[in-house]
C-alpha cells in the first residue's frame, strides 16, 4: 500500500511546478542565500517543499525555523542530482529491500549506488548547506534529522492535527510535524 502511494507520488512529481505567486512568497520568507538554494531544487522538489510548508501553515504552524526547514529539507539532493528513474529505483528499493537500500546508502556517490546514497545522505548534506546559507541552528537541526526515526506517539500534535502553541514546541515535536507533513506530500 505504501509502495503504491510512493509510486503515485513520484509520478505526480513529473509535472509538478511551483506557482509564481508561491515563489514570490518564499523569496520574501527565506534569506537571499537560502532562496538561492531553494531555487536550485528540481521544480518537483520545490513543489513538494511548498506543499509541506503550506500544510504546516494551514495547520497553524507559525514557527519560522520549522517553516524554513519545510522549504529547505531536501536541498541536499542538489549536491548529486538524480534522475526520475533513480527516484523510482529508490522507492522500489525501499519497499522491496529496505536493508539493502540502507547498506547501499552508505557508499560513495560515484557508482550505480548514487541514487541510494543521495536518498540516505541528503539530510546531512542539506543541513550543512543550510548552515552555510545562514539558517538558524534549529532549522539546520530539523533538516539534518528529517529522516530520523523518532517515537511520534510522544510528540504528535493534538488529534485534530492543529498546532495550538507552535512557539512552545520542542525540537522533537517540531521534527514530528515536519516528518508528518513531508510524508503527506
Amino acid at each position: 500500500m505504501r509502495l503504491l502511494y510512493r509510486i503515485r507520488q513520484t509520478w505526480s512529481a513529473l509535472t509538478a511546478k511551483p506557482e509564481k505567486s508561491d515563489l514570490e512568497e518564499i523569496e520574501k520568507f527565506l534569506s537571499p542565500s537560502q532562496f538561492t538554494l531553494f531555487k536550485e531544487l528540481h521544480p518537483s522538489e520545490q513543489s513538494h517543499s511548498i506543499a509541506v510548508y503550506r500544510q504546516l501553515l494551514d495547520n497553524n504552524a507559525k514557527q519560522p525555523d520549522l517553516l524554513a526547514a519545510a522549504l529547505l529539507h531536501d536541498i541536499g539532493k542538489n549536491r548529486y542530482p538524480i534522475k526520475f528513474w533513480d527516484r523510482i529505483a529508490i522507492v522500489l528499493g525501499k519497499g522491496l529491500a529496505p536493508s539493502l537500500v540502507e547498506t547501499w546508502g552508505e557508499a560513495e556517490p560515484d557508482s550505480w549506488k548514487r541514487p541510494f546514497v543521495v536518498s540516505h545522505k541528503h539530510a546531512v548534506w542539506g543541513a550543512q548547506m543550510a548552515a552555510d546559507a545562514g539558517a538558524s541552528q534549529l532549522t539546520v537541526d530539523l533538516i539534518n534529522r528529517h529522516q530520523e526515526q523518532i517515537h511520534a506517539e510522544n510528540n504528535a500534535p493534538a488529534n485534530n492535527h492543529t498546532i495550538t502553541n507552535p512557539t512552545m514546541l520542542e525540537e522533537d515535536q517540531l521534527l514530528t510535524l515536519l516528518q508528518q507533513y513531508d510524508n503527506n506530500n
